[in-house]
């Protein structure tokens, strides 16, 4: 069984990750390459992980930009950039690869390669280390990295609401989150929202218990919980007949930004332009997967063959009201606001996964979104 969803909810002990990782990876802000040790080799081992997707010609998303005629007709100059993923390709990454695959990166200026994550890849660390130019995490691990001394920013998000949620079997009577009580729950126990619901709903009667990524002992054992995603965990489970039934993390109040691209103060200092590229680009790019994901999805299962396309099908569907819902209706693709990066910051001070109050307004940035709002 694929581990679809072993990053969510990890929440900052990847942000603390091994910096020889970083010093190992195959990529930076200057190029990209690939090698055994590089994030996109070690999805799947130096001698069978898939390659990268790049907007030239080096990767398999190249020949579908080229065969779309979407490049600009006049030949551009482009600077190598990478984007590290928070995990192994799949539709929550859709954007990016229909902006390699159309060509919008190209014409915007980039020679953007896409290097796979992973359980033991991160990219905070990654970027901050100048190894890739974009990362993508959750918000709150935003404010974790930064806490620790990381200086990432959020420049835009992926989606205005997290499709994690947590699952049960309908036969164990669980009917809203303060039914956790009693019952094991399969978890990243360092987890932000897990330390928020703990507290906001006194859970403290739960058997916590090590989420691996696998399924096999909540499908076992019709007491259990475990976290998960709506977009991956529900298709799988359904495809085992399993009743279940679903917490969203979202209505619990613990209300994140998912899928958020970072880069450092470094690059938005020296580089504002191919930051504001890079967000011009990718919100093109999403807007671009929301009504042709059944086009994009073959590019994104050359980086990750584990998935099949009738998941990504099911993921992509299940994603769209995750990115283009909420504020990305009324303000744009990608959109962010200071009143819900505040509400997280207190949020995760009450709950104690933050020491401190730093000021929120150096954790993001709306200045390379188009028409955003704060």
């Amino acid at each position: 069984m694929r581990p679809v969803s072993a990053r969510r909810g990890i929440a900052y002990t990847l942000i603390v990750a091994l910096t020889a990782l970083t010093a190992a990876c195959g990529s930076n802000g200057n190029g990209a390459s690939e090698s055994a040790s590089s994030p996109a080799a070690s999805a799947g081992g130096a001698s069978s992980s898939p390659p990268a997707a790049t907007a030239s010609g080096a990767g398999p998303s190249a020949s579908a930009s080229a065969s779309t005629g979407a490049a600009s007709e006049t030949p551009k100059e482009t600077v190598k950039s990478t984007l590290v993923l928070n995990w192994f390709a799949e539709p929550e990454h859709g954007g990016n690869f229909a902006a390699v695959a159309k060509g919008f990166y190209k014409d915007a200026g980039l020679d953007l390669t896409i290097q796979n994550g992973g359980p033991s890849v991160s990219s905070s660390q990654i970027v901050a280390a100048g190894k890739a130019d974009f990362g993508m995490v959750n918000a709150d691990d935003v404010l974790v990295a930064r806490q620790e001394g990381i200086p990432i920013v959020a420049i835009a998000t992926a989606f205005q609401k997290s499709p994690q949620a947590l699952f049960y079997h309908k036969e164990s009577g669980i009917k809203d989150f303060s039914d956790l009580n009693g019952h094991k729950v399969y978890v990243a126990a360092t987890a932000s929202f897990w330390q928020y619901m703990k507290s906001k709903y006194k859970l403290d009667k739960v058997q916590e218990m090590k989420y691996t990524g696998s399924l096999v002992n909540f499908v076992n054992d019709p007491n259990a919980v475990t976290q998960g995603y709506v977009t991956s965990e529900t298709y799988t489970l359904q495809q085992q007949g399993v009743d279940f039934g679903t917490l969203l993390n979202a209505d619990s109040g613990y209300n994140i930004y998912a899928g958020v691209y970072i880069t450092t103060e470094k690059m938005i200092k020296e580089h504002p332009d191919r930051v504001k590229a890079f967000v011009e680009a990718t919100v093109k790019g999403w807007d671009y997967y929301k009504d042709h994901s059944d086009e994009i999805n073959p590019e994104i299962q050359k980086m990750d063959p584990d998935m099949t396309l009738d998941m990504m099908k099911f993921s992509a569907e299940k994603e769209m009201e995750f990115a283009f819902g909420g504020d990305a209706a009324t303000n744009g693709t990608g959109t962010m606001s200071e009143a819900r990066w505040t509400e997280l910051q207190k949020q995760m001070l009450d709950a104690g996964v933050l020491k401190k109050a730093d000021p929120i307004q150096e954790a993001f940035t709306l200045e390379f979104l188009p028409g955003a709002k704060s």
